[in-house]
């Protein structure tokens, strides 16, 4: 039976008397977020749990304050745990591809750095003082003239035995040569030479051959004097400045001592220094005569010796909260940055640049899943470092290129990062079927609700959520009046009269132009009146669409009866959703039934305009009127629905009461009053069912029926489930 709907079952008013405040400046702002107890209770277990895979996906419909609420949890959450060690990339005197990684405890990376640096420039200092000092000098002095002393002696021993056998040593352009020479002294020359007899030529040649050989005997002699006096030298510049190295190499170890890689690190420093000892040596200022004959020698680098910090957790609290919004590879993964010199891309372990996955080593990382997705290789990546419990950084182009270029690689850290998704359930559902790893790793759901009980509990807690927000932005305080309505629109967005939206955006979207007007009419507070403007003037913003139907309705152009009686024509309502703004319109719906056994033919089924529930709700409608009125026979009958100037196509089931009526009317002659309009939907029983947009449907019919005139006959018959 059709019961008359009053006032107070359509709208649950607020009355600002139940209220317990003046104005929000009387309340306190809100500490906690309302609503989610199911979604909290989640966070809360999967940010307690340290078990692998146990990372979080957290689910809503946009504006429920998904990411601010996890940010703030875990800022709170953080300060109450330690502050994880830095991480510095170092050169690695092994391989000079692979970076050594270093962790340090937290907030000494820079001090490292700051040591490492004083360190070398001291020594840069120290070490040429050392080689200009007169002892170091009087050693070297010493250890030259015995060599040239020992090597004088060698040619001297062999030119006088040469002399004895009529042989001389020269010079020469190749090197040291025996050339026979006459009693005279003088050198034999290559005539006189063949002149003689042969048995005299053979006994030069004799000679020779013996000089020849104690001539390379010397030369061996000397190369290995000279092999023993570079050893010598070298291991007196070691003795030398072996002081000052250990010296500033033991002070940094003091300070790392319970860090086994760093003093590692140090002990291959130490001797990398002992081995480069010249290039601490002073430069040589004057140029070469010619300089083409010697190339310039080039600045020594000490770049080997820096500490890139590339993680500095000095300046946090407690553990780090990254939230990255945009998650390419390398915003994520980090990156090996390149410089141009001469044209060509160069690059070393200090251009090493740390992700959000390093900085948030040891903490939280929050990462947005559609934009995750998005990018091309991040999502894979990701998943890898989870599994394999490193970050790696690495050049994803690498795979691509035709030619394989040097890079470096970088030693991977530890993963020890929560990882917190934040997206819309269509996404999780679409990762948790079609991607088996996602389920391996992402095993805490943490679901949002996007509205709540209407209870005065929670009724307080949006008022508290207002002056939170006035807080915030610099807000007019609202009055009671004012929350009362604020309250009211958060059941409208909720399309329930017990409920209250959880979509905080909108409702502090809403808060913000109340303030404006507020402002504008040079009021103190935010009053009903404001919220009401405020209201108004954003549907006038977005209501264009609509403006334009009613214009066409009101011109006759869109045909809607509003008075009188048809047979087989009832007034049914639908939704315009444009995105930003929804209402309901009404349209004409017809049917013709005439003798034949087609049955029920929906022609906007046949002209392909029809979606896949509406044509559900055509074949629930012929049933239904089956097992009506054809149990005991055939029901002889053929009729036709449509939606009269209708050319977007149709969807939905919620016009199937009033498809009903149109075949019924048609079917039996009588006529359907036109002052109302009917929305529903239906089972094969014959029970009307609850649809949604009630509210923008019969604002969108009285819309069209005030454009007549209201005469108090008009209405909306809608589903009695849809009272709440």
């Amino acid at each position: 039976m059709l019961k008359k709907v009053t006032k107070k079952e359509m709208y649950n008013c607020c009355r600002p008397s139940d209220l317990p405040f003046k104005s929000t400046n009387d309340i306190e702002p809100l500490l906690e977020t309302i609503g989610q107890k199911r979604a909290l209770s989640a966070l809360d277990f999967g940010l307690g749990i340290d078990s692998h895979g146990f990372n979080i996906y957290i689910l809503g419909e946009s504006g429920t304050g998904k990411l601010t609420t996890i940010k703030k949890i875990l800022e709170e959450k953080s300060k109450t745990e330690p502050v994880p060690n830095d991480w510095c990339y170092v050169f690695n005197f092994k391989n000079a591809d692979v970076p050594r990684a270093l962790s340090l405890p937290p907030g000494t990376g820079l001090t490292f750095q700051k040591e490492m640096d004083e360190f070398i420039t001291a020594l840069r200092q120290e070490i040429p003082k050392v080689f200009e000092s007169k002892e170091y000098e009087k050693q070297r002095t010493k250890i030259l003239e015995d060599f040239q002393q020992k090597q004088k002696q060698y040619f001297t021993d062999l030119e006088k035995s040469a002399k004895e056998k009529d042989f001389t040593l020269r010079k020469t352009v190749s090197g040291l040569i025996l050339v026979p020479v006459k009693k005279t002294g003088e050198t034999l020359s290559e005539e006189e030479y063949d002149n003689l007899e042969p048995d005299v030529k053979q006994k030069i040649e004799s000679i020779g051959k013996e000089l020849q050989e104690r001539l390379d005997d010397v030369i061996r002699k000397v190369r290995e004097e000279e092999k023993k006096i570079k050893d010598m030298m070298m291991q007196l510049e070691r003795q030398a400045t072996l002081s000052s190295v250990d010296h500033g190499i033991d002070e940094i170890k003091n300070k790392f001592q319970g860090n086994p890689d760093v003093l590692s690190y140090l002990d291959e420093v130490k001797e990398n220094i002992l081995e480069h000892l010249d290039d601490f040596k002073p430069q040589d200022e004057q140029a070469p005569t010619l300089p083409f004959m010697k190339p310039a020698k080039s600045e020594p680098s000490f770049n080997r010796y820096s500490i890139n910090v590339f993680v500095n957790n000095r300046d946090l609290k407690g553990s780090p909260v990254v939230i990255e919004s945009n998650p390419t590879y390398f915003n994520l993964f980090g990156r090996v940055e390149h410089k141009l010199q001469y044209g060509v891309a160069m690059t070393d372990f200090t251009m090493i640049k740390a992700g959000s996955l390093q900085v948030a080593s040891g903490g939280y990382l929050v990462v947005d899943a559609l934009e995750l997705l998005k990018n091309i290789f991040a999502y894979d990546a990701l998943k890898r470092t989870i599994k394999d419990k490193e970050i790696k950084i690495e050049d994803v182009w690498e795979q691509y290129r035709s030619v394989s270029t040097v890079t470096l690689r970088p030693q991977p850290i530890s993963f020890n990062v929560k990882i917190i998704l934040v997206g819309n359930p269509r996404l999780y559902y679409l990762l948790y079927n079609l991607d088996e790893e996602y389920r391996e790793l992402f095993k805490v759901k943490a679901d949002y609700e996007n509205r709540m009980d209407r209870t005065p509990e929670n009724m307080l807690k949006y008022a508290s959520f207002i002056r939170t927000k006035c807080a915030e932005r610099n807000l007019l305080p609202f009055s009671r009046d004012a929350v009362a309505r604020v309250i009211e629109y958060g059941s409208r967005l909720a399309e329930h009269q017990q409920k209250l939206s959880a979509k905080f955006s909108e409702i502090a979207d809403i808060l913000r132009e109340a303030d404006y007007w507020s402002r504008f009419n040079k009021n103190k507070m935010v009053t009903a009146d404001d919220m009401e403007k405020a209201m108004d003037e954003k549907t006038y913003r977005c209501n264009k669409v609509e403006k334009k139907i009613l214009e066409a309705t009101e011109e006759g152009t869109i045909l809607i009866d509003t008075e009188g009686s048809v047979i087989g024509q009832v007034n049914g309502l639908s939704i315009i959703d444009l995105g930003d703004y929804r209402f309901g319109v009404p349209s004409r719906i017809t049917a013709k039934s005439y003798a034949g056994r087609a049955g029920i033919v929906n022609i906007e089924r046949e002209t392909k305009m029809s979606g896949r529930i509406h044509e559900k709700a055509i074949l629930i409608l012929t049933a239904y009127l089956g097992s009506k009125y054809a149990i005991n026979q055939t029901l002889s009958l053929t009729a036709s629905l449509t939606f009269e100037q209708l050319y977007g196509g149709v969807e939905g089931d919620s016009a199937t009461c009033a498809e009903v009526y149109a075949l019924l009317s048609s079917i039996s002659g009588v006529p359907v009053k036109q002052t109302y309009a009917i929305t529903g939907s239906m089972n094969q029983h014959g029970e009307v069912q609850p649809i949604g947009g009630v509210s923008e449907k019969i604002e969108g019919f009285f819309q069209v029926c005030k454009l007549s005139g209201l005469k108090g006959q008009h209405g909306v018959i809608i589903p009695r489930k849809n009272l709440n």
